[in-house]
């Protein structure tokens, strides 16, 4: 009833427990960059379908391996190697896409996120998200942290998936995540998210993706963005509850928008600097 997607580079330590929470679909696709450890032949030696394709892009990659993959299913379940699909989840699932309207383009799903084995419950920015689709509604934009675009009404499922951000250690969340501020500086300096940016859109947009988009944008435009991030997720959100893992989780994301904020300047300033000398 439900096929599979999960994108895959150098995933060999968490692919087997991901594909393990996911073995009761037979339609498992792994759509790999082109790794060079062992996830491709985890991947065929547990029946899973794998074709790989050189990443240029988040929003690019899932949407080709939804455009092109043959899945056997109308509904497809998008996760990550270091996620888990809880049991009380599949269940849902396989519920909720037989007794779908034909209007129903996505489920929203809840990412519960973990500090080695301590929850985040009240650490996450954004707690849910588009991971099960139907064939042909969904499309994603904006390369980092892309964006949903669903064709019909997207609704809401209560059991969540786990996520395990730190499964390889600290060292390579902050690696991977110096990565993704250059790409969202990048796009910050495009002005591509700030022509989202609308008091009205920000709270009476039409789809929570929407409403999401908005604030941020927002956001962007705030001075003092790693303070204000820091004071609204310990505060607002509530991770101090989640004690010493969640202040440990807060600090690492305000560094993350640190850096973003000084990668945003020091490409202004270089782009300045190529308009003064008169290059392209």
């Amino acid at each position: 009833m439900i096929s599979v997607l999960i994108l895959t580079k150098n995933e060999e330590q968490d692919l087997p427990g991901c594909l393990e929470s996911v073995a009761w679909s037979d339609d498992i696709h792994v759509f790999d960059s082109f790794s060079s450890d062992g996830t491709v032949e985890i991947a065929e030696a547990r029946g899973a379908h794998v074709k790989q394709r050189v990443f240029d892009g988040y929003a690019a990659q899932l949407n080709v391996a939804l455009q092109t993959l043959p899945f056997r299913y109308d509904w497809q379940l998008i996760v990550d190697a270091d996620e888990r699909v809880t049991p009380a989840l599949a269940a849902e699932m396989r519920g909720a896409v037989a007794d779908a309207p034909a209007n129903v383009g996505a489920w929203r799903i809840p990412i519960d996120y973990f500090l080695g084995d301590a929850p985040l419950r009240h650490s996450q920015m954004t707690p849910v998200y588009i991971r099960l689709v139907r064939r042909g509604k969904v499309r994603w934009e904006r390369e980092i942290n892309p964006v949903p675009k669903v064709d019909g009404e997207t609704l809401d499922l209560k059991s969540p998936i786990n996520h395990f951000p730190f499964s390889k250690g600290v060292a390579h969340w902050v690696q991977r995540h110096n990565s993704y501020s250059t790409m969202e500086a990048e796009v910050i300096v495009s002005g591509e998210p700030l022509r989202a940016a609308s008091l009205r859109s920000a709270f009476f947009g039409k789809t929570y993706h929407e409403r999401r988009a908005a604030q941020k944008a927002l956001f962007y435009r705030m001075p003092a963005r790693p303070l204000i991030k820091w004071l609204y997720m310990m505060f607002v959100q509530g991770a101090i509850l989640d004690g010493k893992a969640g202040l440990q989780y807060v600090n690492l994301q305000t560094i993350y928008e640190y850096l973003i904020v000084l990668k945003t300047r020091e490409i202004q300033r270089r782009q300045a600097a190529r308009e003064r000398d008169g290059e392209p």
